[in-house]
């Protein structure tokens, strides 16, 4: 760009070596706007890349010092203050031990072990739960959460992304090759959305049919993606 005499004067410059450029007359607005636009573009790209570095940088070396305060008391001190910044792990003890009714419905079919001694109702669940407890991330098995429609439901699981403070919902669709059981399933699905719990957003979820098991694999990398990368 030039400015004489109050006018200015747009130029397409085509590399480094053309120190002229291509006049541009101002009937070619769109074309001068979409070039202008372009090189904003990749200004800006520039300038994000260098702040995330500097982000990036700061988050590996960062360390709570007013955390620090709490945790560092001895533990007969930590018994009479009440923090005002909770560490993770307090955080996640404190959560994990909330108590809450579980779901009243059959509970004779809890029958199987999970690793955290705790009853559910399949294999599957079973699978999930003990994954869940592996990875170390705090869990609820069937706490109930009230629904737009002021009805209380059980989501098979409900996680706690400590990092981020996030109540994730996790559903495990166990009979998907059952129609009835895929109507009641869809039924659900539109319930949790019209409650602001949504896939992708605070709700994961599993399924398996009679010939399709449940992806083990896939599951254990989902939660390690979610919950755990970035925890070092």
């Amino acid at each position: 760009m030039s400015k004489t005499r109050g006018q200015t004067r747009y130029y397409k410059v085509t590399g480094v070596s053309d120190k002229t450029g291509e006049y541009l007359s101002m009937k070619k607005t769109d074309v001068i706007k979409r070039l202008a636009q372009s090189d904003y573009k990749k200004q800006f790209i520039k300038t994000a890349e260098y702040e995330l570095n500097l982000l990036d940088r700061f988050l590996v070396n960062y360390k709570n010092p007013t955390e620090d305060t709490y945790t560092k008391l001895i533990p007969e001190r930590r018994a009479l203050v009440t923090p005002y910044i909770l560490s993770d792990d307090l955080i996640a003890k404190e959560w994990q031990s909330k108590t809450f009714k579980p779901n009243p419905y059959e509970p004779e079919k809890k029958i199987f072990d999970t690793r955290r001694g705790e009853k559910v109702r399949s294999k599957s669940e079973a699978i999930i739960a003990d994954t869940i407890y592996e990875l170390g991330i705090p869990y609820h098995y069937e706490c109930p959460v009230k629904m737009v429609n002021g009805k209380l439901k059980y989501p098979d699981f409900t996680l706690l992304k400590v990092r981020t403070r996030e109540i994730i919902y996790f559903e495990h669709f166990g009979y998907m090759d059952d129609e009835g059981y895929r109507l009641k399933t869809m039924e659900k699905m539109d319930l949790y959305r019209a409650s602001g719990i949504y896939p992708g957003k605070n709700l994961i979820f599993t399924y398996e049919t009679e010939h399709n098991p449940l992806d083990i694999k896939g599951m254990r990398k989902m939660l390690i993606e979610m919950f755990c990368e970035g925890d070092a």
